[in-house]
């Protein structure tokens, strides 16, 4: 189990980096169709997880309060936008807009803040995987290996173009090549360091386990709604990204009931 869970907390880590390395292969710049289309995957796959994999596992498990048995997944799921509303507020970073948020008052480069903001998106994909690991290690019924790894394919494959959209912006910035990978694959470490902290407090308080998934299906909701939809749906061909979103949920879906 252990080992199974190990490789299972590293995969999308993996996937962060291997998109972080496309800096080495693709151009400077990223076209605006291709950033859209990569925004709209990451997004549709990250909403499929939330339902799928979180919020669904969340109210089976708590099926024994009866007609109150969406109060955990409800809580739960609002706490987690509060969380990640409260790290966006305290944060300073930039949105691929080039709009800034968080405290004015700082003296970080426009990188730094780019990263930063890819950053706090792999926080809640960490939380995600680490608390279904968490339940599967707990033996819980609702969730399997297979479904617990499903997710961990499914937050690495959008974790690829992620790991490319911040690679290569910080690209553009004139940043060299290796150091830009290696802040790409930075950006991504926080996602196996977010999913052990998880499973060790999951695995301590087993009764709170629903509350931890809708939990971290909150925290990636408020990424999807507040940055990614925004930054496929502006500007010109948002179409592509509509599409790709349905691409990335569909995906997302299949992995989770196949393996699920």
């Amino acid at each position: 189990m252990l080992l199974s869970t190990t490789i299972g907390i590293l995969i999308p880590f993996v996937g962060t980096s291997l998109g972080a390395a496309m800096v080495f292969v693709l151009k400077d710049k990223m076209s605006e169709k291709l950033q859209k289309g990569l925004t709209g995957f990451a997004a549709g796959v990250m909403v499929a997880a939330s339902f799928w994999s979180l919020l669904v596992p969340a109210l089976e498990q708590s099926s024994s309060l009866g007609k109150l048995s969406f109060l955990p997944a409800a809580i739960g799921f609002l706490v987690g936008v509060g969380f990640l509303l409260f790290l966006d507020e305290v944060t300073p970073h930039m949105h691929m807009d080039n709009t800034e948020e968080g405290p004015k008052e700082n003296r970080l480069s426009r990188s730094m803040k780019l990263i930063l903001a890819v950053t706090l998106h792999n926080i809640p994909e960490g939380m995600a995987v680490g608390v279904v690991y968490a339940g599967w290690l707990n033996g819980n019924s609702s969730i399997t290996y297979f479904g617990a790894l499903a997710l961990a394919l499914g937050i690495a494959i959008q974790n690829f173009p992620e790991g490319a959209i911040v690679s290569m912006p910080l690209r553009a910035e004139k940043m060299p090549k290796w150091k830009t990978f290696m802040y790409g694959v930075l950006s991504g470490l926080v996602e196996p360091i977010g999913s052990i902290i998880t499973i060790l407090f999951a695995t301590q308080v087993v009764p709170l386990l629903p509350y931890f998934l809708s939990f971290a299906a909150g925290a990636m909701m408020y990424v999807v709604v507040e940055e990614l939809i925004p930054e496929m749906s502006e500007g010109k061909h948002t179409n592509i990204g509509t599409v790709v979103f349905s691409l990335g949920f569909v995906t997302m879906m299949i992995l989770d009931v196949a393996l699920g």
